[in-house]
């Protein structure tokens, strides 16, 4: 599936993540572009690293923000204190973030990551939080008033 969405990471798309990983063979370096990723997020503000913005049943530290513009799209930020955990909000905001409440609801996160054969190659705990950021996501969109 194409990704739509508005939101690009230093110029990347979601698009491009996917080409750029059809290019690399090795695990290690995938690993280190989805570092790097994460080392290009904005960073969050101060009064954003506490309980309300922090997710649950991450085994690291994560904290998202969603903010409603241009409608009923939701812009999402995120970080985290484990470099790989930072990359992988990267690649969730380039999937989710600009999308409408609906787009969000609509997107299978799983079938994205498909296309980097991802879930395979994470521990069970780093999966188990991925996943509690997508649910997390998804709660915030079903939780948007209609326009």
């Amino acid at each position: 599936m194409t990704n739509t969405t508005p939101f690009t990471l230093d110029g990347m798309s979601w698009d491009d993540v996917v080409e750029t990983f059809d290019l690399m063979d090795d695990w290690e370096d995938r690993y280190r572009f989805i570092i790097d990723l994460g080392r290009k997020l904005p960073a969050l503000p101060d009064d954003a690293y506490d309980d309300a913005h922090k997710v649950r049943g991450c085994q690291s530290q994560v904290w998202m923000l969603f903010d409603r513009t241009d409608g009923d799209r939701i812009d999402i930020r995120g970080d985290s204190d484990a470099h790989i955990v930072k990359g992988l909000i990267a690649l969730l905001l380039l999937i989710y973030s600009g999308r409408s409440a609906a787009e969000i609801r609509a997107t299978d996160a799983r079938n994205q990551f498909q296309a980097l054969d991802l879930e395979g190659h994470l521990s069970a705990q780093r999966a188990n939080g991925l996943f509690a950021m997508v649910q997390r996501i998804n709660d915030t969109a079903a939780a948007q008033p209609a326009n």
